[in-house]
């Protein structure tokens, strides 16, 4: 994940350079359960409307979430499916609450309403996750539902009724990314705490709509407006907090833009970047699965690391034996292609490897939805055109 506001606070600040900072253990993604009311268009789990079989009961999760404290693990993000449907919800975060971690809900919106609105704020979530990609008829569309658009809004306003601190996300796609200033007018009327634009991810239904994925030009321009967004509010003394995701590119385009508009501070932003460090897959971004199986993220559903069933998840984490997660903490990472010859390679960390894989079989070729030019990364090396630019 990376976080914009951050960024750009600290780039307009004038402030020194801060020293890195290492997280005392990996943020986990946890998937709860696999169920969903609804069929997402770009839903990495594949989820449907059915019982999964096999999942992770309350006794279970509650020793897992003992396991991950005593590990350090700093944040949890209950996801799923959709994780509302899972009738132990409020006690698993109540439990991680009590234990300490920080707690997100990433939820469709959808199932949101007056009869468990009070439960939901009771649960002492840190944070709420609500998707809207577009305006009411692209968003029905996508998440395959009339009236998923309006339930998801409802659910936006109705947390913000009762101060639970709440976000947007917007998965960007080459239909939807002309609705992007729009949704950031949605956002700023709604006056939510926080906006997570993500970019197409090649897993589950991800992959099978791949076309879909935005290509060079338009992610450019979308990460731009983006950009000046972020940097106009920050002016205005506006706090809302903008990440985005799921392409470590966004830090080179965010270090171009820092050039262009604050130029004395280019260097020191790129140094700043560096210490980020790019893609966390398998090193500060862990995924436990609805069955228990644990990935180096949530888009490795394929590739499975152990069960917490078997094996603690604090074991299943330090073991160094298995192919891709050595080259995920290898630095640098052994990529290949464009992505081996790029000058930014210290930044992106060689970006989404699970889109690589999905493509060419290969995990350690250049990420295809980089939207960088040759020249941008390379400029003294051959030039091609990037797989996916437009």
């Amino acid at each position: 994940m990376f976080r914009l506001t951050q960024q750009m606070e600290w780039l307009m600040s004038g402030q020194p350079l801060p020293p890195a900072r290492k997280p005392p253990g990996p943020v986990v993604i946890w998937n709860l359960i696999r169920r969903c009311n609804l069929t997402c268009k770009h839903c990495y789990s594949t989820s449907a409307d059915t019982h999964f079989r096999g999942e992770l009961t309350t006794e279970e999760v509650f020793r897992t979430l003992e396991d991950l404290r005593q590990f350090r693990v700093p944040a949890l993000i209950l996801s799923g499916g959709e994780p509302l449907m899972r009738p132990d919800i409020y006690d698993i975060a109540h439990k991680a609450r009590e234990l300490g971690f920080y707690v997100g809900l990433s939820t469709n919106g959808t199932l949101i309403n007056q009869d468990n609105i009070h439960a939901i704020a009771s649960a002492g979530f840190d944070y709420v996750g609500i998707s809207l990609d577009g305006d009411e008829e692209t968003h029905d569309r996508f998440r395959q539902m009339k009236g998923a658009y309006r339930a998801s809004l409802d659910a936006m306003m109705l947390c913000r009724e009762h101060g639970i601190r709440v976000g947007g996300r917007f998965t960007l796609t080459e239909e939807n990314a002309p609705q992007l200033p729009g949704m950031l007018d949605l956002m700023d009327r709604l006056d939510v705490d926080k906006f997570y634009l993500s970019h197409l991810n090649y897993a589950g239904r991800g992959n099978k709509n791949r076309k879909q994925d935005a290509f060079s030009r338009t992610t450019r321009d979308a990460m731009t407006a983006l950009f000046d967004r972020c940097h106009a509010e920050l002016k205005a003394g506006k706090s809302r907090e903008y990440v985005t995701g799921n392409n470590d590119a966004d830090a080179i385009w965010l270090l171009q833009w820092a050039r262009e508009h604050y130029p004395q501070r280019a260097e020191l932003q790129r140094q700043k970047l560096v210490h980020w460090g790019g893609n966390s897959s398998g090193v500060n971004i862990a995924n436990i699965d609805n069955l228990g199986n644990v990935h180096p993220d949530t888009f490795w559903w394929n590739h499975h690391l152990g069960n917490v069933r078997q094996q603690a998840f604090s074991s299943i984490w330090r073991d160094t034996q298995d192919p891709l997660m050595l080259g995920l903490r290898q630095t640098p990472r052994p990529v290949e292609g464009r992505c081996a010859s790029c000058q930014y390679l210290d930044i992106c960390g060689g970006n989404t490897r699970v889109r690589a894989y999905q493509l060419t079989g290969n995990p350690w070729a250049e990420d295809p939805a980089c939207y960088l030019t040759d020249e941008e990364i390379n400029p003294d090396g051959p030039q091609q055109i990037p797989l996916l630019q437009a």
